[in-house]
Order: structure tokens, then sequence, then C-alpha cells
């Protein structure tokens, strides 16, 4: 039976019955795939930011999964379904931080950050941040400060693009019936492997922000994520590692640990030429060898409660904290090195939280009116309203420059 482009039915919103089991251990690397990055944006550790790769590399293989299984059991794939899920996991939180933070902005910010918010705010809805920032060459090195609250989203975007591209990929590879994981195993390698390209031919070692951006150069990172989740990866993984699963898992945490220390931004030009490369192919492969195993120290250890529950906390962790990070920033609070990083993890942390226990999780599982027809006619509408509606945040009068004075 060869899969297809499958509308569900109204009303209908089940899940595939292909979802895999629950892992813990994956809820255990969110966790500390967003500490590195908390900690990077409040500059106590410098390789921090390569949690978001690690991001990349854990979503590219979730979704992959998801898809394969969809594919394997229901004969299927039902992009529209798929995408449904997707926007209730996603949507609500974003929704619900744009509009705070665009009002916090609004009564505290200056005028510059006022405006930078309004412009920049319909690109975070549409998705494109990470490419609005390359348009407007918005260093990310040299000029991630207090004036854009929404730069951050850029790994957002990047992700959301993916959401919308890769599924579309699957459905075509599938389409035949044949040899499915193998083709999209195939295609994945081969795709990282340009993006790799891509990425070594428009570095700019002064400021790379290009390269660290764009979507086309940071593929790899989810492709890679993506290929370990295919059928012929996961075998070679298990003969590969065979009886030194725990082992190899425990050597791939040492060496991608040892990246992050050595990892400084603009520095660290190896990055931009297969730096990054191997962190996400070491990260896809933990990841592989995690999701595919039957538990051992390492799963036991990343499956540390207080871990798992930063990890399922994380999307709503990255969404606020660097708003907060902003936001004190332009009260002058006049805090500084570990200080700093423990207020803005607190305030974050007490916001994810509350994102999570109320907007996402009741919209997500719960909420009858976020399903079906009804659930897509809210979810154009609030789109509509998040790309169009900050023309309704009132514009900050212009400088007066005072010519006399002059």
């Amino acid at each position: 039976m060869r899969p297809s482009l499958t509308l569900p039915a109204p009303g209908s919103t089940a899940p595939p019955t292909a979802r895999r089991s629950y892992v813990p251990a994956l809820d255990g690397i969110r966790g500390i795939a967003i500490i590195g990055v908390l900690l990077f944006h409040t500059g106590s550790f410098a390789g921090g930011f390569l949690g978001v790769d690690l991001f990349f590399a854990l979503s590219g293989y979730l979704i992959t999964d998801l898809l394969l299984r969809e594919t394997a059991i229901n004969g299927r794939i039902s992009l529209l379904g798929f995408w449904a899920r997707r926007t209730r996991r996603l949507l609500p939180a974003l929704a619900a931080m744009l509009c705070v933070v665009a009002a916090a902005v609004w009564m505290i910010g200056d005028a510059d950050l006022v405006r930078s918010t309004r412009s920049d705010g319909p690109w975070v809805a549409a998705n494109l941040t990470n490419w609005r920032m390359i348009a407007e060459a918005a260093g990310y090195w040299n000029r991630f400060g207090a004036d854009r609250v929404f730069e951050h989203l850029w790994s957002v975007s990047v992700e959301e693009q993916f959401y919308l591209v890769w599924p579309l990929i699957v459905l075509l590879v599938a389409w035949r019936g044949v040899r499915v994981q193998g083709r999209v195993a195939a295609i994945a390698l081969v795709g990282a492997g340009v993006s790799l390209a891509l990425m070594i031919a428009f570095v700019d070692p002064a400021d790379p922000t290009r390269a660290y951006m764009g979507s086309d150069t940071r593929a790899f990172s989810i492709l890679l994520g993506a290929a370990a989740a295919t059928g012929p990866v996961r075998s070679v993984l298990r003969r590969v590692t065979g009886l030194w699963r725990d082992g190899i898992s425990v050597a791939l945490i040492l060496v991608l640990a040892a990246i992050w220390v050595m990892a400084d931004g603009t520095r660290s030009t190896w990055l931009f030429t297969g730096g990054l490369f191997l962190h996400s192919a070491l990260s896809a492969g933990l990841i592989g060898l995690i999701a595919n195993g039957s538990g051992g120290p390492v799963a036991s250890l990343l499956g540390w409660r207080p871990l798992r529950w930063v990890g399922r906390i994380s999307y709503g962790l990255y969404l606020w904290h660097w708003p907060v990070i902003v936001l004190l920033t332009t009260l002058n609070t006049g805090l500084t090195g570990w200080l700093m990083t423990a207020t803005v993890v607190g305030i974050a942390t007490v916001l994810a939280a509350l994102s999570h226990r109320f907007v996402e999780n009741p919209v997500r599982f719960h909420a009858g009116w976020a399903r079906g027809r009804t659930g897509t006619v809210l979810c154009v509408l609030t789109a509509a309203v998040l790309v169009f509606g900050w023309a309704l945040l009132p514009e900050p009068p212009a400088t007066m420059i005072d010519v006399d004075v002059l």
C-alpha cells in the first residue's frame, strides 16, 4: 500500500498509533541542552550555545522516527494531522510569550527596543526570524544585545521550517513504498553533506552569522538526527557498538563535553569548517544509542528526575529566558555574573512552568476547541493576529534633536 497525503476527517485528532514508547533519557538530553543555552546567554559558559545543535539533532530524530513509524503502521502520512499536532504543541506558548513580552516592552522598554520589537514581531510569527536577521546583517556574535528581544527565536524558525518541508520529503520518498527507510537515510545524509558544504562556503570568520543562522547551512544538525532514526543507521549503530553500547555512550558524552568546553563563538573558527558537523553527528549517535538501548547507567543518569523535568519545560525556558535577560538589563538591575544567571534562570523557570501547566498542556491534550475545524480556524486567526497585530503596538515618538544645542 502506497503512503499518501491523507486529510484527517473533521474532528479527527488521534495521533498516529506509531508513536514510540516514552524514553525518559531523551527529556534529560533536552534538559542538558537548555541548561547550556541558559548559561551561554547569561555569560556564564561560552560553549553553551551548542545546546541548540543538540536540540536540532533531537528534533530531527524524533520527528523522523514518528513519520517513519506512521508510514510503516498506517501505510500513509497525514500531513495535516502532523502539522496540526506541531501547531498545538508550539503555537500556544509562543503566542502567549509574544503577547506578554510585547506588553512588557511597551511599558518599560526604551524607544529603540519598542521599535525593534514591533519590526521583528511579524517575522517571528511567520517563522522567518533567522532570515530576517541575516537580511539585516544583524550579527549574532557581536550584536546579541538588549536591542532585539526576539533574536533568540531564530532557532525556533529553523525548526519550524524543517517541520514544514521534511514531512513532504518523507511523503514523496515513501510514495513508491519500497526501501523507504534506506531512501530517507540516504537523502538525510546527502542533504547533511550539502549543508556542511554550504556552511564552509558561506562562513565569514569575522562574523559567521550567515553560516550560523541559515536554514540551509544549519540543516545538517537536524538531518543527522533524522538519519539516526532510520533503520539502516540504527542497524549500523547496533553492529558497531554491540556489547560496548554503554561504554561508547559514555565516550560520546565525554567528547561532546570537551567540544562544549573548547568552543568559544567566533574565536572557534573550526566550528564552521566541520566542528559543528562533528558535534551534530556525535549528538545524533548518542541520541540513537539512548533511544534504541535497553537502559544502562547512561540512560539512568540522563533520566534523572530533575533533569527530565527541566527537559519537559525546555521549550518554555527557551522562549522566555532571553526576553527576561533583555528586560532585566533594560531595568538596570545592576546584576552581574552568577547572580544574574541565577535570577534569569529563576524567573524564566517560573514562567516556563506556568506556561507548561496552564497553556501548553491544556491546549495540547485537553482542549477540544483546539482540534478539528474549530482548531484550524483558531490557528489561522491566531497566526494572522501575530503577523499583522504588531501594528497595534503604539509607535514610540521620534527622537527629537535640538539643532540649537548641536
